[in-house]
């Protein structure tokens, strides 16, 4: 069986990343500007390195792990890693268009 290219994996990962919402923020986590990379290495493990909203955040642990739940259920990937970052911290400024609109900072 062939292995699934890096760029459909990819692909996957932010499909799936925007498909997972901000428990306190009706947007998903990839347009909210949570994800700081994406790392897919030659075995196809994914390491994905997140930050949250706020540092207090009392959702952060069923996030992350529905990340890493969502994420190692994609085909091809052989395991995710996820970790947790503050720095650099979070603000409105890594959002996306659609997320500002959909909050109306547009």
């Amino acid at each position: 069986m062939e292995l699934r290219d890096e760029l459909a994996i990819q692909t996957d990962i932010v499909k799936t990343l925007k498909n997972i919402h901000d428990p306190e923020i009706p947007v998903n986590i990839y347009d909210l500007g949570l994800i700081y990379d994406i790392d897919v290495d030659e075995n196809r493990k994914v390491t994905i390195t997140l930050t949250l909203t706020a540092p207090n955040c009392p959702m952060a642990d069923q996030l992350i792990e529905e990340v890493e739940e969502k994420v190692s259920k994609i085909e091809g990937v052989t395991g995710a890693v996820i970790k947790l970052t503050f720095d650099p911290p979070w603000d409105k400024s890594r959002m996306s268009d659609e997320a500002m609109l959909e909050l109306g900072f547009l």
